[in-house]
């Protein structure tokens, strides 16, 4: 095997549990967990009801970034999700993490 490609099989392995830690970190920094709490329901679903409901959706990161950024209603109740203020990136991210739990 090339050393190139073991360095980045090595950089990648030390990255991805840094990148699931700083998700949890952007998610309380966006104020998420406001409304959302990761294994309960507080006044929006459980993101690990979410991922849940999305398991096996293969489209299911683009609807919950999309969600993330321009809110929702009716999906989990009667209580929108509004709007929120944050980069099609960081709303990527957020709904990676979400599904990955």
């Amino acid at each position: 095997m090339h050393p190139a490609t073991v360095l980045g099989a090595m950089v990648m392995a030390a990255v991805l549990p840094v990148a699931a830690h700083a998700s949890a970190d952007l998610a309380k920094a966006k104020n998420c967990m406001a409304c959302h709490g990761v294994d309960k329901k507080l006044v929006g679903p459980a993101f690990k009801d979410v991922a849940a409901k999305y398991k096996g959706d293969k489209g299911a990161a683009a609807k919950l970034s999309q969600s993330i950024v321009k809110g929702s209603s009716g999906t989990w109740g009667p209580i929108p999700m509004p709007p929120n203020a944050i980069s099609e990136a960081d709303a990527s991210a957020l709904a990676k993490w979400v599904l990955a739990l």
